[in-house]
C-alpha cells in the first residue's frame, strides 16, 4: 500500500481535532514508537505503521454501547469475554470503521494491525506484532510493567542483532508482555480473551521451533 506523507499529516490533523489531550498524547506516542520499531524490522512499511498507529485508538473514547451499535452495524455482537474486558473492545470497532471513515487507508494489513493491537492473535505478522508492542510500550506509559517491557526491549539493543536474532528478541519480549497482561487480568478476577491465549501458545510455538 502506498501511503504519502500528506495523507499521514492529514490523517494526524483529523484525529488531533476528535480525540481528548490524553488519548492524541498517546496515540502519537504510539506513531513514535511505530517507526523506532519499524526502522529495526521492517522499514519499508513505515507508512504503514503510521497509519496503524495513528488509527489505533480512534474509537477508543466510545461507550460500551457506542462500540455495540459499531460491531451490530457489521453484523458482529460482542463477545462475553470482551465485555469483561472492555478495553479491548476499541480494536475491533476501529478496525470495522476504517474502510468507511478513513478509506484511503482500507488496507488488509494496516486494518488488521488495528484489530489486534490490544490481544494479539495466532500467527501475527510483523506490522501486528510492532502496533500491539508500540501500544505497550510507548514512551508516555508510565505504569512500571510497560517501563520494564520498553527497557527490556531497547537496552539488548536490537538494531544490532543479526535477523534471525531480531525477531527472537522481538518474540520474547512479546511473550512476556502477554505473561503480565494474563497475569494481571486473573489477579482482578477478569476472563482471558482467547484471542491473547492463542496468540501466547503461537509465539511459544514460534520460539520453540526456530
Amino acid at each position: 500500500m502506498n501511503i504519502s506523507i500528506e495523507q499521514i499529516n492529514a490523517l494526524r490533523s483529523d484525529i488531533a481535532d476528535k480525540m481528548s489531550g490524553f488519548r492524541l498524547e498517546h496515540t502519537l506516542g504510539v506513531e513514535k514508537m511505530a517507526v523506532s520499531l519499524g526502522e529495526i524490522y521492517c522499514p519499508d512499511k513505515i507508512d504503514l505503521l503510521r497509519a496503524a498507529a495513528l488509527l489505533h485508538d480512534v474509537t477508543k473514547e466510545l461507550s460500551i454501547d457506542g462500540h455495540t451499535e459499531i460491531y451490530n452495524r457489521f453484523g458482529l455482537t460482542p463477545t462475553p469475554e470482551s465485555l469483561d474486558s472492555p478495553a479491548t473492545l476499541h480494536s475491533v470497532s476501529a478496525s470495522l470503521i476504517i474502510p468507511e471513515k478513513y478509506p484511503a487507508f482500507a488496507d488488509e494489513e494496516l486494518i488488521s494491525a488495528v484489530r489486534h493491537h490490544t490481544t494479539g492473535r495466532a500467527g501475527m505478522s510483523i506490522c501486528e506484532k510492532i502496533i500491539y508492542l508500540a501500544d505497550y510500550i510507548e514512551e508516555t506509559r508510565k505504569y512500571d510493567d510497560c517501563i520494564a517491557l520498553r527497557n527490556e526491549f531497547f537496552l539488548a539493543e536490537p538494531e544490532k542483532m543479526s535477523e534471525s536474532d531480531k525477531i527472537t528478541h522481538l518474540n520474547r519480549v512479546i511473550l512476556h508482555s502477554f505473561d503480565l497482561t494474563i497475569a494481571d487480568l486473573e489477579a482482578k478476577g477478569k476472563n482471558v480473551v482467547p484471542d491473547t491465549l492463542a496468540a501466547r501458545d503461537a509465539i511459544i510455538f514460534e520460539l520453540e521451533n526456530n
